[in-house]
């Protein structure tokens, strides 16, 4: 019933400490920035970074914990600890080559370790932890990308995660449960829709037309089964591919003082997947989204002091996809405190709708009617409300203490559990 304190406080450490490991040593002879202002941990390493970004290279990096305890109902009390590491480079071949408008080359290693609050502690299907989830190191991205004919016509090509650039909300990143950052799970889950780090083959076409409106479409490989395996990490595999998925998006820009940014998608995925509850097969599986994210106060006085409200609303093929619907609505504050300027306040709900047909395969596989007549009572979804405060403590480390209850957390499994109250803390750092 209480929160474990004592457990928080020893994964945040162990946070803090695995972090400053990461950290190269010769940062610290980076005295020409403050540690507390510039925009990375390690600093410019000793002006080494900037001649090299200079020169078309750029590195990256960052980490992100996710450690949350369950404070009431779900399966039990507890505490669970999840983290990401990720480095990249990218190469702009432009400067490298000495050639003009020569494209760019994108790298990313991602690794994950920890364990799940939503499996050990909640029980529920959307994830309290959004860094959970493929947990070994592996190659997520290995791309290029250029112009073709004009600059308006924008082409990548490689092994990448597709939810990269569609289907998603940069606002959405406020928020720890997978349910809101940043993709509606009806793409993944209905689908061979992957969002980040599982990267697959594909092509990307992105059509600036004008400043209010950009169309784009990909094609990408549809493998569920090898690029979910830790053997094939850095194989960029061609094995096991069961088809092809298509999205079409088109992305409005509202550009007025209360800006706004409205986004359109459909997808077509050509796999053949068995029906549920059924030996038959269907020959495709589709879906699409609405999502808005749109400025609706802003200080005149002060124009970063700004109010968002987002919606989503997500549907995916009835004949295959367990998660039949996504809904959510929210509001994130920007600069909530004028000596805060880089904080935010996020407050979400969202609501998950379970496919009809699943429900009937769970009822028709009860062992006792009892049983039976208590998964027939259960809730048609899982509902989630999640309430956060983000402090950019530094340009390179966010802190966000976070709040998340879960209702009807065992919808999707046919089973009778407890609204869960879950709450922990959320740490990001640039190196």
């Amino acid at each position: 019933m209480f929160f474990s304190s004592r457990a928080l406080l020893t994964s945040s450490v162990c946070s803090g400490l695995s972090l400053l490991a990461l950290a190269p040593c010769y940062a610290q002879a980076d005295s020409a920035d403050d540690l507390m202002h510039r925009s990375t941990l390690t600093g410019n390493w000793g002006g080494e970074r900037q001649k090299l970004a200079d020169q078309g290279i750029k590195l990256t990096g960052d980490y992100n914990s996710e450690t949350f305890s369950n404070l009431h109902g779900g399966i039990k009390h507890g505490t669970r600890y999840s983290q990401q590491v990720r480095i990249g480079a990218q190469f702009d071949l432009s400067k490298l080559l000495d050639t003009p408008n020569a494209g760019r080359v994108q790298i990313t290693i991602n690794d994950r370790r920890g364990h799940s609050a939503s499996e050990d502690l909640v029980g529920n299907r959307l994830p309290v932890q959004e860094n959970y989830g493929g947990m070994y190191t592996r190659l997520s991205e290995f791309s290029y990308e250029n112009t073709l004919f004009s600059p308006a016509l924008n082409a990548k090509v490689g092994f990448l995660p597709m939810g990269n650039d569609f289907g998603g909300m940069p606002l959405l990143t406020s928020f720890v449960n997978a349910g809101f950052c940043a993709h509606p799970l009806t793409m993944s889950n209905g689908s061979g829709w992957t969002n980040y780090p599982t990267g697959h083959w594909g092509g990307e076409l992105r059509y600036t037309v004008s400043p209010e409106l950009t169309l784009q479409t990909a094609l990408f490989q549809v493998n569920p089964e090898y690029n979910s395996r830790s053997s094939e990490a850095f194989t960029m595999t061609t094995k096991g591919t069961t088809g092809a998925i298509m999205p079409l998006e088109a992305i409005f820009n509202n550009n007025a003082y209360l800006n706004g940014q409205y986004k359109v998608g459909w997808y077509y995925d050509t796999s053949n997947t068995t029906k549920i509850g059924s030996k038959e097969k269907a020959n495709n599986r589709t879906g699409a989204y609405v999502l808005v994210d749109q400025a609706i106060w802003r200080d005149e006085q002060d124009p970063d002091s700004v109010l968002r409200a987002f919606g989503q609303a997500a549907t995916s093929n009835a004949a295959t996809s367990a998660m039949r619907r996504w809904y959510a609505v929210g509001l994130v504050k920007q600069k909530p405190f004028a000596s805060r300027p880089h904080d935010s306040i996020a407050f979400a709900y969202g609501r998950a709708v379970f496919n009809s047909r699943s429900r009937d395969v769970q009822e028709a596989a009860a062992s006792t009617p009892e049983q039976a007549d208590m998964i027939a009572s259960l809730d048609s979804g899982e509902q989630l409300l999640e309430l956060n405060y983000g402090a950019q403590v530094t340009p390179w480390l966010l802190v966000r203490p976070d709040v998340q209850y879960i209702i009807e957390p065992g919808a999707f499994y046919g089973k009778s559990r407890g609204n869960a109250l879950v709450a922990g803390v959320q740490i990001k750092a640039t190196f």
